[in-house]
């Protein structure tokens, strides 16, 4: 057995710090950035000068860089518990009646940019096109429901690519296609596709490179929050 050939393979797999480094790997470290930032260990002027760092680093390994002098970096972090996000919203959380309704009859309906989602949305499209864009959405409730009815239609749905979706319901001589999604940020919203599509189609999936901003937000918030502490202290 030529040994030295048998090893290539291995030899040739990129080292973990080689690795390009990806917008979650981004958020990680600047997470670990700002603790430090709350806690004393980091200046304001530290602080800004290795963000800047993480946002023009390329590999794992230039990111690890402005995190090694921290206490955070070395320690290894217990696996959250996950739990399962259910395939319809809890029973009650849903009031019946829709906080909107997205209409299109013989013509197109779109529902896009900086709105908010509120806890229910109805779309009925007949011989039209529903568009319903969530990617600039303003999430004030968890859990959201879009009710989607497709006769000889189309209604297309599209999420920020760092919630959970699900999908109910079903096609008769149509298509109903729900990519299933979930996220890994526990308080993220979960939006429910419910609904048929006769002789038509429903959609729903994600928009990539769009996230939902609220949840960083509040992640910030809560970094605030710990900055105030040690400053009022």
């Amino acid at each position: 057995m030529d040994l030295q050939k048998h090893a290539q393979p291995q030899d040739s797999a990129p080292r973990v710090s080689e690795l390009r480094a990806s917008d979650a790997d981004r958020d990680r470290v600047a997470d670990i950035l700002r603790e430090a930032l709350a806690e004393g260990r980091l200046t304001a002027d530290e602080h800004a000068e290795r963000v800047e760092g993480v946002l023009n680093a390329k590999t794992v390994g230039e990111l690890e860089v402005f995190i090694r002098d921290l206490p955070a970096a070395h320690q290894r972090p217990a696996a959250p518990a996950y739990t399962p996000v259910p395939p319809r919203p809890s029973p009650g959380a849903i009031p019946a009646e829709a906080d909107a309704n997205v209409v299109a009859v013989f013509s197109s309906a779109v529902r896009r940019g900086r709105w908010r989602a509120g806890r229910r949305l109805h779309a009925y499209s007949v011989f039209g096109s529903v568009e319903i864009d969530l990617s600039e959405a303003i999430f004030e409730y968890q859990q959201v429901v879009i009710k989607a009815v497709s006769v000889f239609g189309d209604v297309q749905i599209r999420v920020p690519e760092n919630v959970s979706l699900r999908g109910t319901g079903g096609g008769v001589l149509g298509n109903f296609e729900v990519d299933t999604l979930d996220s890994v940020e526990p308080d993220a919203p979960v939006v429910y596709v419910d609904g048929w599509a006769v002789l038509g189609n429903v959609e729903a999936r994600p928009k990539r490179g769009r996230r939902v901003a609220d949840i960083l937000d509040r992640v910030q918030d809560k970094v605030d929050r710990k900055l105030r502490k040690h400053l009022d202290r």
